[in-house]
Order: C-alpha cells, then structure tokens, then sequence
C-alpha cells in the first residue's frame, strides 16, 4: 500500500467512523480517536468484503461499498461502547 492509500484510507476511515457513530442510537462512551480507528478499520474491512463480492469497483459511486464500511463501522463502534460500559 502506497503512502496515498494510507491517506486516503484515513481520511475515508475519519467520514466512515462519523456515519457509522450517528447510525448507532444514544449517546456513545468512546472517544473521537476511538470513532477513528473504528472508520479507518471498517473502510478496509468493507473495502476487501466489497472487493470479495464484486461490488467494489463500479462505474458510479460505490454505494454498496459505503453501506458495507458504514454498516461495519456502526457494528464496531456498538461493540467498543458496550465493552466501555460492562468496565
């Protein structure tokens, strides 16, 4: 992976994480860094899925793609919250 994709795959995690928070109801436990890591984690993860599906690359927008990173990202940042709250 080449320094651009690094970038970009943080930049893309940073508006992933966000999405992923406002889809998750109530007020959440975690950080901001934490909402990060969670995005730039679930864009790569929904990127490969996405990839292994043949949907990753199209000739528009990548909507399933984005729904699949969004979708992971809420996951992650429900489970991170409810393993912030049983401490």
């Amino acid at each position: 992976m080449e320094i651009s994709g690094i970038i970009s795959a943080i930049v893309i995690g940073i508006v992933i994480g966000v999405l992923g928070r406002l889809v998750v109801p109530g007020r959440q436990r975690i950080g901001v860094l934490w909402t990060i890591l969670v995005g730039i984690v679930a864009a790569l993860i929904g990127s490969a899925i996405a990839a292994g599906l043949d949907v990753g690359d199209t000739d528009g927008v990548d909507w399933i793609e984005w729904l699949i990173q969004i979708g992971l990202a809420a996951v992650g940042v429900a489970a991170l919250d409810r393993a912030k709250a049983r401490r």
